[in-house]
């Protein structure tokens, strides 16, 4: 099978009107009216808002802006330039009171606390994985990191118990933003649009009945690095392409790749593309420069995670 640097590039034409008649085809298929989307200011749901507008029109499509109070601030501001340049309906609710009264943030700090008991509302955090998976092999044990709000950074790996704490607690927040989209699609009778791409979903990098709990999921065979070149086709705005990708769910702000991939995307993407592919690794080598060693850690690290998320990417296991 071939393979080369160049390879995942696409034809973003025939491309996003490959993708376009898909989205009509679900539209009929589930007999729905439109489309509601939440914009989050990142790439992702910006090509989506754009590709479904494309596909059905400014008037059938929705978007949901839903910060919460450990957003970055900038988010809403993009997300609403966004929608601006494609003239969509949106509407802005604040999450926070919602998270409030689960206890999403209460919880959250219990666990922060049984690490760090000082940790207080002055604070931020974000939990990370070891970086540059391939310049040194390392486990994939998340480590907690906390700032005093005066540039003071303490960090300390996380045992499972704490770790599932703040994982729960922070999850939550993709939750309750799916309630919220899946609120105005029933009302307008609209469909869910995802906004999942292919490196998130072979990673399990998605919250199930969160940002995965969705009707279609239009970009979930495009790898990110193809998603930005969509996005520069659709003309979505520069600070939105520019921007460094994050989940933007911790208050101590953490990049994608230090939070969970630990490579960056246009690397990483490559590199699942020939582990997907079964690409031989002394082709794999050649055409990226990299080490036997260094192929070989990161298809260990993709396999590990995509086996540990099968079940994300699954219904519900019955008897039947």
């Amino acid at each position: 099978m071939d393979f080369h640097k160049d390879i995942l590039k696409i034809d973003c034409k025939s491309e996003a009107e490959r993708i376009c008649s898909f989205i009509q085809q679900q539209l009929r298929a589930i007999r729905r009216d439109g489309a509601v989307i939440g914009l989050s200011g990142g790439v992702d749901s910006a090509v989506s808002a754009a590709i479904c507008v494309k596909a059905l029109g400014k008037d059938k499509v929705f978007g949901l802006i839903l910060p919460e109070k450990e957003s970055n601030p900038v988010s809403s501001v993009y997300a609403a330039k966004q929608a601006k340049q494609l003239d969509i309906e949106t509407e802005t609710i604040d999450i926070t009171p919602t998270l409030e009264a689960f206890g999403t943030y209460r919880n959250r700090d219990k666990a922060i606390r049984e690490v760090f008991p000082e940790y207080d509302d002055g604070y931020k955090s974000k939990i990370t994985l070891p970086a540059d998976l391939l310049s040194r092999d390392a486990y994939n044990i998340f480590t907690l990191k906390i700032d005093d709000g005066k540039g003071n950074v303490k960090s300390a790996r996380l045992g499972k118990k704490t770790l599932n704490g703040i994982v729960a607690a922070t999850n939550s927040k993709l939750r309750t933003r799916m309630m919220h989209l899946y609120y105005y699609a029933e009302i307008k009778n609209y469909l869910v649009c995802g906004t999942t791409n292919k490196t998130e979903a072979i990673q399990g990098f998605f919250v199930k009945y969160g940002d995965g709990g969705v009707d279609i999921e239009p970009l979930g065979h495009l790898y990110k690095t193809q998603i930005y070149e969509l996005a520069e086709y659709l003309g979505v705005i520069s600070e939105i392409i520019e921007r460094v990708p994050s989940p933007d769910t911790f208050s101590f702000q953490v990049s994608d790749e230090e939070f969970y991939f630990r490579i960056p995307y246009a690397t990483l993407d490559l590199l699942l593309y020939a582990w997907e592919y079964n690409i031989p690794v002394e082709r794999v080598c050649q055409t990226m420069n990299l080490t036997e060693e260094q192929v070989k850690r990161a298809t260990r690290d993709f396999a590990a995670k995509y086996n540990a998320t099968k079940h994300l990417r699954q219904l519900p296991p019955t008897l039947e």
